[in-house]
């Protein structure tokens, strides 16, 4: 029987999991719906993350014994084991996680915010091997981030350090899932892109197949595919949500002076269109000693998964167990 950890990446649209050795290999991962479940039934919810890694389980080419569990969620407390305030999930207010998960599974287990989890697992088994200081970016439903100083994840005094998603960017601006006004992730995520898509909409007369698109049919990857194709709606969004993703991370660039910022998710899957412009605006906007001294990278586990693997590797880590 092998031993693995269970990684679980909990996200506002999908769920994705899948079964780890400490080694970094993977013995079977899939997807399913975070909203498949009634909203706010946070037991119905594992309830079908259960049965779900149990279907996948029976299907591994050997027998697999899960020796550990760890979790990546929005607004996931490392040292609470709770989900708290969760902007991009409907369940609300404070979720004690892995005490309702333990019923499954009375194994190690660890919670941690989701870009958390994938910045482990870029530092472990990704591009950050070897560095000590860097940021992970996930850019997905909404901008979440991890922070590594000195070779450890920033957790802070309660545990949610590194929410630059919820940076202030206009204090007039847009509403976040959690009501407050003008927070990054507003502008910078595949939700930000597609309002950016729309105020443009109204802001500019040029044609664009765009116009015939409505806010539920579009996707980032569509804003993405177009801008490919000189759109200029598309392009114009683009140019705008990376000129605020550069002033951000000139900023903090300036506070953490990190070797290397890694951008992951669907969002950074849009390649040059996304990491040329953010970089000639890093530049444009960092303070002097900085200037050419970061680096912005795409993962290198954009085909594998990050969080997952991270998320496993914390597990492995909380029994004790060195997968540097």
């Amino acid at each position: 029987m092998k031993d693995v950890a269970l990684g679980i990446d909990i996200g506002g649209t999908n769920t994705k999991f899948g079964f780890v050795d400490k080694e970094g290999n993977m013995y079977g991962e899939t997807s399913i719906s975070t909203v498949k479940t009634p909203a706010g039934d946070i037991e119905a919810f594992l309830k079908y993350i259960h049965e779900e890694v149990e279907a996948l389980r029976k299907q591994a080419s050997e027998d697999l014994n899960i020796v550990g569990v760890g979790i990546g969620a929005p607004n996931g407390n490392y040292f609470t084991g709770t989900i708290e305030y969760a902007p991009n999930l409907s369940f609300r207010g404070i979720v004690p996680l892995v005490k309702l998960f333990k019923k499954y599974y009375d194994v190690p287990m660890v919670l941690t915010n989701d870009a958390n989890a994938a910045a482990i697992g870029e530092m472990i088994y990704g591009g950050a091997k070897g560095m000590k200081n860097f940021i992970m970016i996930t850019l997905g439903t909404g901008l979440g981030s991890g922070f590594v100083a000195n070779g450890e994840l920033i957790y802070g005094n309660d545990g949610f350090a590194g929410e630059m998603g919820h940076l202030l960017q206009d204090p007039n601006g847009r509403v976040c899932g959690l009501g407050r006004k003008g927070c990054l992730e507003g502008y910078v995520s595949a939700t930000g892109i597609k309002r950016t898509v729309f105020t443009l909409l109204g802001e500019l007369n040029a044609d664009s197949p765009l116009r015939d698109v409505t806010y539920n049919q579009l996707t980032a990857s569509m804003v993405a595919d177009l801008a490919k194709k000189g759109d200029p709606i598309a392009l114009a969004a683009f140019d705008q949500t990376c000129n605020l993703l550069g002033q951000k991370l000139a900023d903090v660039s300036a506070i953490f002076s990190p070797e290397a910022i890694f951008l992951l998710g669907g969002l950074a899957k849009a390649g040059e269109l996304i990491f040329e412009p953010t970089k000639k605006y890093m530049e444009d906007y960092m303070f002097q000693v900085f200037k050419n001294k970061v680096q912005l990278l795409p993962s290198a586990l954009e085909h594998r998964n990050a969080a997952v693997l991270g998320a496993s590797a914390l597990a492995w880590k909380e029994m004790g167990i060195n997968v540097d």
